[in-house]
């Protein structure tokens, strides 16, 4: 029987060390943690999204730096077989309004429960408390010198965010130095230089329904104003595109169902406290209020005001540090890998998971990625002949 050692006990791995097994290899399944699927179980704390019920081209298109590779694969494991694969463990799922997938419960530990139940009927066999410290031929070495022998061995061991779940990206110096680009905050709150007057008006205060835009790329959704400067879904979306900018800022539509020749008929009349109107004649909330104010602090009228709402540009100073983002960028480049997650000049070596140079967005987007992942280097992992 064929051995297979699986390193790294987060949902990439248990995926792949579960469909390794029912290939039929005797499967090993090592963490540094102790135990399992420690980032899994803080992402669902307030709510685990498994996938997004959308149709497969658009899904696709959330990863844009590897949409090929995805459409290529994405049969393998789908958002809907995500779906009956939790249902065949017992956890019926629901879409939300927006289209998100989440278990029923909403929480990510009896999944997991479940999952790691199946693993052990599968027959894999577990190390925990087991940090590895090198590759070696036929197999992997952890520390205090333990050796493992395999004939495939599949390494998902995470980005760089949420380091206290064990995923610090120390593994990076397994390989060589450039076949790793250098990890970054993904999925993030971004700073801005804030008033001291304006933070203590809009920290933690939602703006609903707005477009952010950078770059030519939009995203609509709810932005969050904090007391470092912003986050939530829209502007996570955008995090590829922020970063490559060499001064990152931001474009808000604030009404971006209503042009500004309507908003400012809207005003018709108004002769003064024009901003203070908005509240009525805009639904203009009093944080968004303070939020122009602050960033548009003259305007010759309401055609001028209203072109603000509309084009609002808000300066960025940086992201967040990585350790606070909820996922990474970065890590094993995609040039050294071949199409099923093979590291090229390390035969039976696979990766999968956010080890691997890909981002997504949240919204079931992360998670789906790392099954799929883990899906196909198992699948190669238990099929692997020298």
């Amino acid at each position: 029987m064929k051995t297979v050692l699986v390193i790294g006990g987060g949902p990439a791995g248990l995926r792949a060390a579960e469909v390794a097994a029912e290939a039929g290899a005797r499967v090993i399944l090592a963490d540094r943690m102790r135990s399992f699927g420690r980032k899994f179980l803080v992402a669902g704390k307030s709510g685990l999204n498994l996938t997004h019920a959308e149709e497969q081209k658009r899904f696709i298109s959330r990863y844009p730096n590897c949409s090929q590779w995805l459409e290529d694969h994405f049969h393998r494991f789908t958002n809907e077989d995500v779906r009956e694969w939790a249902r065949e463990m017992g956890v019926e799922t629901f879409v939300a309004s927006s289209g998100r997938v989440y278990p029923s419960t909403m929480k990510g530990a009896p999944l997991l429960r479940r999952w790691v139940e199946k693993l052990r009927r599968l027959g894999v066999e577990f190390l925990l408390q087991h940090e590895v410290s090198g590759l070696c031929p036929g197999g992997a070495i952890f520390q205090g010198g333990k050796k493992v022998e395999a004939e495939a061995l599949v390494l998902a061991l995470g980005g760089a965010s949420w380091a206290r779940t064990g995923s610090d990206g120390s593994w990076v110096s397994l390989f060589p130095e450039e076949m790793v680009a250098p990890f970054q905050a993904a999925n993030c709150g971004w700073e801005v230089d804030w008033p001291e007057d304006l933070r203590s008006q809009i920290e933690g205060q939602p703006v609903k329904n707005v477009i952010l835009s950078a770059a030519g790329v939009e995203a609509r959704g709810e932005l969050m104003l904090t007391r470092y400067g912003v986050e939530g879904g829209p502007v996570y979306a955008l995090g590829s595109v922020l970063r490559e900018m060499k001064s990152p800022v931001l474009q808000l539509d604030l009404k971006p169902d209503q042009e500004v020749e309507v908003l400012a008929e809207k005003m018709r009349g108004v002769k003064r406290n024009w901003l203070r109107e908005t509240g009525y004649r805009w639904k203009l909330s009093q944080p968004t209020r303070a939020l122009v104010r602050a960033l548009t602090p003259k305007f010759g009228g309401v055609e001028d005001l209203a072109w603000a709402v509309k084009n609002l540009k808000l300066p960025l100073k940086g992201p967040r540090p990585i350790d606070e983002a909820i996922s990474s960028a970065g890590g094993v480049r995609q040039r050294f890998l071949e199409d099923d997650l093979a590291v090229r000049g390390f035969p039976g070596l696979y990766v999968a998971g956010e080890m691997i140079d890909w981002e997504a967005p949240t919204g079931g987007y992360l998670l789906q990625g790392c099954l799929l992942t883990g899906t196909v280097a198992g699948e190669a992992a238990a099929a692997f002949s020298d």
